[in-house]
């Protein structure tokens, strides 16, 4: 058998204080509801998660069982270990090494979950499990990469099951359960996209993580990397007393959590937290108590102090305070201080007065800043999305309201009808597969079977699932989009499109250009709060290079494209259209936006011209509606660049019925 390659160890781990105690604390309290840790790539995160797995002691468990129960607490078995401990069994024991089990961002559900096998249980009678991922981790460590660009309703069950410590698999009326107690370690990296609010509060805490900026530390960093590389063995043997006396420390800390106690007062201080930090729900308060506890154990101490709380607080709230997509996620330190002090106050008097109320002291996004040369506007105010009705020739079929589907190649998608064609996954259709049968069951034997299933019965399900919808803006940030408030309101327009987008986790991109180039200033990405953070401080001013704007969408659009061949795509182009900057020396800058504006339309996207030109549409007369035309497009002049009607055209454009 090859020997395991060693595991860089956790104490070598430079940095990363908190990464670290977070992973620490639930190493301690399984409980905590695991870590999601934000940051950018390059720091460590995979590393101190692995890292976690190799520090920490082996596991006993029952021999054979595939969900590693606990050999002697009832309450950490499976039905099937419970039970035999029942009948007076003496559970076969053996230690198993703390596991890491990745999470692949391909997962389907039955894979997480596990499945029941339908078709032996409608031919044999027996209820066959076959575990999945969360069996694999019960126990261990479950890490997942990239959690924020899983699918929503996968990150659901995952927490589901982390948050109860148990896994339900229900299908067709026949449920399993087994337990599932893990260490949950999620990883995202913020550029790539936003987990749904719903989604963040459910991790216990949070943490950011960025590269160091010390010299010393940076230096340490390569030094130990190169180091380890070299030799792995003698690496991990030279860290084996620092892993040591953290190992004890973790196994100390899990021995005293227990007895750890707090007070009223305590829990008081807890609640006033959440309530200054405006913290949406309850389970704020619940993780806060629990951080503090196993921060007391942690540090040797057997009852929370404030300072527990303090800590904790940095770790449990600033990803629940997020309660708009533009908000930022920063806890307010001050008002913490207030709340603090308030509480030193109500202890030395033992009166508990409700604090004053603060002043608001923000600072205001709606300055007008001034650049040499250019102007930067505040966009208008933002609004619900009105979708409208398309032209019956350009509707997209679909039910109302929702967005285009697909037919799933996949257990995910929802369940449309039964087809007798069996798919490269089978997903049988009990339902159809029954009545299919039920005509037969006279003159079929059937046993001791209730019914007597043939394979010429057996039915598949068909699903469909949602198409991912992709909104890319050519915004023309030119002089000429200072004039007459033009740009106010289509900043106001975009930005109700980007929460709309961000509702329905879709992809934007923004292309902008002005002041003699343009550029891709957002690749595709869900992480609108990227894009509201450049629009709203997008300076106007210089001259016009939409040729170069156009470049840029034909290359970005076939690139996605090609990687997502079944999404929906919209070009929004908002211009005045007045080109006078060619992408050649010598070139016509119409000719060439023209040309360019033909190669786009043989990709096959919908397109939105919107012409900002309040009084005489594009000098070159008639040229967007002639690009619009080019591109298969839509066109509307300035009387219709309403903010309102702006996002109604966009939605649209898209295929977005209106609900009745």
């Amino acid at each position: 058998m090859t020997p395991k390659r060693p595991v860089y160890p956790f104490a070598a781990l430079v940095g990363q204080e908190r990464l670290k105690l977070a992973l620490v604390l639930n190493a301690i309290n399984p409980l905590l509801g695991g870590v999601l840790i934000r940051g950018e790539k390059g720091t460590a995160k995979s590393t101190a998660a692995r890292g976690l797995a190799e520090l920490l002691p082996p596991i006993a468990m029952v021999a054979g069982c595939p969900f590693h129960c606990h050999p002697e607490l009832p309450e950490l078995m499976c039905d099937a270990c419970r039970k035999r401990r029942v009948q007076g069994e003496v559970l076969p024991r053996r230690d198993r090494p703390m596991i890491v089990v990745d999470l692949p961002l391909g997962t389907t559900e039955d894979r997480l979950l596990g499945t029941i096998d339908l078709e032996a249980a409608i031919k044999s009678g027996e209820k066959h499990f076959e575990p999945g991922l969360l069996a694999s981790a019960n126990r261990g460590i479950l890490y997942v990469d990239e959690v924020n660009l899983l699918d929503d309703h996968l990150v659901d069950v995952l927490l589901d099951a982390a948050a109860m410590g148990v896994n339900v698999v229900e299908r067709e009326g026949i449920s399993f359960a087994h337990p599932a107690r893990f260490i949950l370690v999620g990883t995202m990296n913020p550029e790539e996209g936003e987990l749904r609010p719903q989604l963040l509060d459910r991790f216990g805490l949070c943490v950011e993580v960025t590269g160091l900026n010390n010299l010393d530390a940076r230096m340490a960093v390569v030094e130990r990397r190169l180091a380890f590389e070299r030799d792995p063995e003698g690496f991990a043997a030279g860290w084996q007393v620092e892993q040591q006396i953290i190992r004890q420390s973790i196994l100390d800390a899990r021995e005293r959590l227990p007895r750890v106690i707090f007070s009223q007062d305590l829990l008081r201080l807890i609640t006033a937290i959440c309530v200054d930090q405006e913290v949406d729900g309850h389970r704020a308060d619940i993780f806060m108590l629990k951080v503090a506890q196993t921060l007391a154990a942690y540090r040797g101490r057997e009852e929370v102090s404030p300072a527990d709380v303090r800590e904790a607080a940095t770790l449990v709230l600033p990803h629940r305070l997020r309660r708009q997509p533009f908000s930022e996620s920063e806890m307010d330190e001050n008002r913490l201080e207030e709340t603090f002090k308030k509480h030193a106050e109500a202890m030395e008097s033992r009166r508990a007065e409700p604090p004053p109320a603060q002043p608001g002291a923000a600072a205001s996004d709606g300055e007008e800043a001034v650049l040499v040369g250019e102007v930067v506007v505040a966009p208008g105010a933002t609004f619900p999305v009105r979708p409208l009705e398309l032209p019956p020739d350009r509707q997209v079929k679909k039910a109302p309201g929702s967005r285009t589907r697909t037919r799933s190649e996949d257990h995910t998608g929802r369940y449309v009808r039964p087809t007798l064609v069996r798919p490269a996954i089978a997903d049988l259709a009990i339902d159809a597969t029954l009545r299919a049968a039920a005509p037969y069951q006279g003159l079929r034997q059937r046993g001791n079977l209730a019914l007597a299933i043939r394979e010429p019965d057996l039915r598949y399900k068909v699903r469909e699932k949602r198409i991912g919808r992709n909104i890319l803006f050519v915004v023309d940030a030119s002089g000429s989009m200072g004039a007459d408030e033009r740009m106010i309101e289509t900043k106001a327009a975009i930005l109700s499109l980007l929460i709309d987008a961000y509702q329905k986790r879709e992809r934007v991109g923004l292309i902008v250009f002005g002041g003699g180039e343009a550029k891709v200033a957002l690749p595709f990405t869900r992480s609108v709060e990227m894009a509201q953070r450049y629009l709203t401080n997008l300076p106007t001013g210089g001259k016009t290079p939409l040729p170069h704007a156009l470049f840029l969408a034909r290359e970005l659009l076939r690139q996605e494209k090609a990687r997502h061949p079944k999404d929906a795509f919209l070009l929004v182009l908002i211009t005045d259209g007045r080109a006078n900057l060619s992408l050649g020396k010598g070139g016509k800058p119409m000719a060439e936006v023209k040309e360019l504006a033909a190669q786009i339309g043989t990709l096959g996207i919908n397109a939105l011209v919107l012409d900002t030109e309040r009084f005489a549409p594009c000098l070159d007369l008639g040229c967007l509606p002639e690009l619009s035309r080019i591109l298969g497009g839509q066109y509307h002049s300035v009387q219709s660049l309403k903010a309102p009607e702006v996002v109604a055209r966009i939605t649209a454009a898209l295929g977005e019925t209106a609900a009745p």
